[in-house]
């Protein structure tokens, strides 16, 4: 909405023409018909290489964009020259897919810009493919380095075309991919084990695979060589397969290298249901430090029955690293450490996280120590109940308490609990006689009852060289409610920074007193205005 707001401002103001100064999204919501014929191969080179998925698929704006380009380039048939392609670039992705295998070989750079392709265009990619006729030759000779060099179109090869892969190529590229999986993020391991998978599958095929029994591993025994040297491979057995080929001594002499390899969520039950064959009583501490991703496959009930006494336990199964709790299950392990006798320290609040702590009882948050919240560092409590609020902060001033001497250093170690303070304590941050420069995402967390009894001195006093941004937070509920209950007066004089909506003194009924050390207003009238204003301190 932002963009195209701005390209139609661009236009009323006549700027669209000297469009080599702005990004390519913005490109992407210029009217074309107002783009210069002269430099329309230029504009639609440089549009070309923005986010397509600003515009939604199949938008008139989206599919302007392309009828532009096409006239613009004189595409007038299924055939794409590099020429052209040069200048479609993404735009090439919202092309018929009778398009792909007709165009120069070369369309194969312009596809690797998609963000997807539909099936029918990934039947053409694989068509294309299969002639041989791409700067990538026929598929029996590629290798590592070629499949590499495909980039994002690996993730388009059909079955057919993997197959002709040579075998040592494909297990190369899938090492590969397993090797760095660990250190993704999450949308590009998905990817990866789209990838892997597939492979697998292609290799499959040519696995020979012995007549199926109910008590005998079809395959080959899964050992630790296997696992070390071709775990991605493992994708190929089915969770029956798995479970038959996997011993459970293999499993646990080698479980945190299976849990660093790309398996699917049945294979990880199979993982489960072994470890809980393993220990039929319970599983012992010192191998819940173990289980990493596997931890996440058990459920509450489960979990509330494990015997976590060590921060190391706790903190081992929280690793930030291993994504994937859910916030029922972290609040079960955590009240069951709890429970338990265990303590929370600063590093373990660091890797429970802000949101996941905003989660405990509050009889729960009384137990944290008030040393643990000191060593913690920066911890978002926004979620939190403006009540548990009040008992972090509580704990963070205890912990802080040595710097009370040191307003700015108090302040900094205050800062994120902030919004479960009192006003008598924002009072004397303000009026500490240093500057506080609290920022604007501080200001905002702030308790609002304690904040309307803050005056504009106050609240000049806390934001100090920030208070210019109060007025671009002017409609912000908590600022506005501030607001409301100041004299109108009191903000110009004080504040000087054009904010509106305070109270207004009555017009022609007030009488001021003779001057004295304190500024007095009386009135004939009633009104919400104090009888006394506060006197500003110099």
């Amino acid at each position: 909405a932002q963009l195209s707001c701005l390209a139609r401002l661009l236009s009323a103001k006549n700027l669209t023409a000297d469009f080599g100064r702005f990004p390519p999204d913005l490109l992407l919501f210029f009217d074309p018909s107002e783009v210069p014929p002269g430099t329309c191969r230029e504009f639609y080179a440089r549009a070309s290489l923005g986010n397509l998925d600003l515009l939604p698929r199949g938008s008139s704006r989206r599919t302007g964009l392309l009828r532009g380009a096409r006239t613009c380039l004189g595409v007038r048939s299924s055939r794409l020259e590099p020429r052209q392609l040069g200048s479609l670039g993404a735009l090439v992705c919202d092309m018929e897919p009778g398009i792909i295998p007709a165009s120069h070989p070369g369309i194969l750079q312009n596809l690797k810009l998609c963000p997807a392709l539909t099936e029918a265009q990934r039947d053409a990619l694989n068509a294309l493919i299969l002639t041989g006729g791409t700067e990538y030759g026929d598929p029996s000779s590629w290798d590592l380095q070629t499949l590499q060099d495909l980039g994002p179109l690996v993730l388009a090869l059909n079955r057919t075309t993997l197959s002709l892969v040579a075998k040592a190529a494909r297990e190369d590229f899938s090492r590969s991919i397993a090797a760095s999986y660990g250190s993704l993020g999450r949308s590009q391991q998905e990817k990866s084990r789209i990838l892997l998978r597939a492979f697998a599958a292609a290799a499959a095929s040519s696995h020979p695979r012995l007549k199926r029994s109910t008590d005998r591993c079809p395959l080959e025994p899964i050992n630790a060589t296997t696992i070390a040297e071709s775990g991605f491979l493992l994708l190929t057995y089915s969770a029956e397969e798995f479970n038959l080929c996997l011993s459970n001594d293999v499993l646990m002499e080698n479980l945190e290298a299976l849990l660093n390899l790309p398996l699917t969520v049945q294979h990880f039950e199979v993982m489960k249901e072994k470890v809980d064959q393993v220990y039929p009583s319970g599983i012992p501490e010192e191998q819940l430090k173990r289980l990493g991703l596997l931890a996440h496959r058990y459920s509450e009930e489960e979990i509330s029955r494990w015997s976590v006494t060590s921060s190391d336990t706790l903190a081992a199964l929280l690793d930030p690293s291993k994504e994937g709790w859910c916030d029922s299950q972290v609040q079960q392990l955590l009240s069951r450490y709890l429970s338990l006798g265990g303590t929370l320290t600063g590093p373990l609040l660091r890797d429970i996280g802000g949101d996941r702590l905003c989660n405990l009882r509050e009889e729960q948050m009384e137990q944290i120590p008030a040393q643990a919240i000191g060593t913690a560092g920066q911890l978002n409590i926004s979620a939190c109940s403006q009540t548990k609020k009040k008992q972090l902060y509580r704990k963070a001033q205890e912990a802080f308490a040595g710097l009370a001497s040191t307003p700015s250093a108090y302040y900094c170690g205050l800062r994120p609990y902030l919004g479960g303070a009192p006003a008598e304590d924002l009072k004397y941050l303000a009026n500490a006689g240093v500057a506080i420069d609290m920022d604007m995402d501080t200001f905002l967390s702030l308790n609002p009852e304690e904040l309307q009894k803050l005056s504009v001195v106050d609240v000049k006093n806390l934001l100090g060289k920030n208070l210019p941004k109060l007025k671009k937070a002017e409609n912000e509920p908590l600022v506005m409610g501030w607001v409301q209950r100041q004299s109108q007066r009191e903000l110009d004089r004080v504040l000087g920074i054009g904010l509106q909506g305070g109270l207004e003194e009555p017009t022609g009924t007030t009488t001021l007193a003779p001057p004295t050390t304190t500024a007095s207003v009386t009135s004939t009238a009633t009104s919400p205005v104090p009888t006394t204003l506060p006197t500003v301190p110099t």
